[in-house]
């Protein structure tokens, strides 16, 4: 452990950021999981809405540094496809 102030403080920092990021990725990753259950269960409506929340949930996180924009960009572009899929069915 540190001894100088500012370094116990820093690490500090980090610790309660790395819990704040790590909430915010699993709360992604259910988001996700919501919107694909209802994608392999063929429901339209479900899927739309599920990939509404999920690509406000990645934007948001883009936003804060969480995950890189790119990363989150291509996420929804994945997602979106595969709704499209479902409605060309």
């Amino acid at each position: 452990m540190a001894n100088i102030k500012s370094a116990i403080k820093r690490a500090k920092q980090a610790k309660v950021r790395t819990e704040r990021n790590k909430a915010a990725k699993h709360a992604l990753a259910d988001s996700r999981k919501v919107a694909l259950a209802a994608i392999e269960a063929g429901n339209k409506e479900d899927a739309l809405k599920g990939f509404s929340e999920y690509a406000s949930k990645l934007d948001r996180a883009a936003k804060k540094g969480i995950i890189k924009k790119n990363t989150a960009d291509r996420k929804k572009s994945r997602m979106a496809k595969a709704i499209a899929k479902i409605e060309a069915k």
